[in-house]
């Protein structure tokens, strides 16, 4: 069987991998915009069980007392870490924080939110490692698909652990930030493997430079854009804190600035995009990749635009927190998807007209 064979493993293996990967941002979207990240207090298991309880009655003798002191003794032994680093103000603030003290009341919903959450990334993890197994046979021929699905494997490890300090520490803003900004390089790394992988010995088509470096500012725009969200969330929970959950309806109002600079580069993004679109649809025919992957990228930013004004005048409900979040994954994902076929591609109608 040939390495572009319809039946490869690897190929299928890693699609369906991308695909998990945008479930587990959702999941995570869904689990963060509905506090339910300590709905399991332990790892593996919840609640010391397999499968987690459905009433309080299942739940461990002076659960409250133990999984707190578990908790403080993950946040103390993370502020240590913080201090071998230079980060000494931080770590001071995870010690000095009171609320970790507080302990987690039992939200049979919360707990199994955490769970399905935790379920999608061990399958999304299994996946990864099916492709570290069949991406051997392109030891030979590409050894940076071997190397890439073995670092993404050693990096999802490093993620599930920052997952862990960001529930722990009571999403401590830079941490959150990190943590979405990794998801989004493990998810390149996927879809880079799997283009490797598909175009591999395959026709590529006449480069265009120029369309690649607007994608490329395109994609970097994004990035941005999703940073700013992701800071606009964190100053919304510290509002939300401030305010002990009242006053919801005038919590993005007191976002204050990075809200501001959320929305205008929201704008920005809008308008390079449109100015991609005219260059990809003149430099590329109808049925090409490259169109239908910029067809696919107004949708999501027309979800988004949707998305982001019930989050600012619906007092943000958690439906919209988590399809927001998965959008703006899925809108780097076919930006990514784009920028690495605007260099090779399968199809050679994607040639200039």
């Amino acid at each position: 069987m040939s390495i572009q064979a319809p039946g490869n493993k690897f190929l299928k293996f890693n699609l369906i991998t991308i695909i998990l990967l945008f479930l587990v941002i959702l999941a995570g979207g869904v689990v963060r915009s509905t506090g339910s990240g300590m709905g399991c207090p332990d790892w593996p298991k919840c609640f010391g069980r397999y499968i987690p309880p459905t009433s309080i009655s299942e739940l461990p003798v002076n659960y409250k007392k133990t999984y707190a002191d578990k908790r403080l003794a993950k946040n103390q032994k993370f502020a240590k870490m913080l201090d071998i680093f230079g980060y000494s103000q931080l770590a001071m603030r995870i010690r000095n924080d009171k609320s970790i003290l507080v302990p987690e009341e039992f939200n049979t919903a919360r707990t199994w939110t955490e769970y399905v959450n935790r379920l999608i990334g061990a399958a999304s993890g299994l996946f990864l490692l099916l492709c570290v197994v069949y991406s051997l046979k392109y030891r030979k021929t590409n050894k940076l698909i071997v190397f890439l699905s073995i670092f993404n494997v050693i990096l999802v490890g490093f993620q599930a652990w920052l997952g862990s300090i960001v529930v722990s520490t009571n999403l401590v803003a830079w941490i959150v930030t990190v943590h979405m900004l990794i998801a989004l390089a493990i998810l390149a790394i996927s879809i880079t493997t799997y283009h490797m992988a598909k175009v591999q010995g395959r026709y590529k088509v006449e480069r265009k430079p120029f369309i690649a470096i607007v994608t490329l500012l395109v994609l970097a725009l994004s990035i941005l854009q999703i940073t700013f969200g992701t800071e606009v969330r964190e100053k919304i929970d510290a509002v939300a804190s401030h305010l002990e959950g009242s006053y919801r309806d005038s919590w993005v109002q007191r976002a204050g600035e990075i809200f501001a600079q959320h929305r205008d580069v929201a704008l920005i993004v809008l308008v390079m995009n449109l100015v991609l679109y005219a260059l990809i649809r003149k430099g590329f025919n109808k049925h090409s990749i490259q169109q239908q992957l910029m067809s696919f990228t107004f949708l999501m930013i027309m979800l988004q635009i949707v998305t982001g004004i019930l989050l600012s005048y619906w007092a943000l409900p958690p439906f919209a927190q988590a399809t927001h979040i998965v959008l703006a994954s899925l809108l780097f994902g076919a930006q990514f998807y784009l920028l690495l076929n605007l260099f090779s591609s399968v199809n050679v109608q994607g040639a200039g007209k």
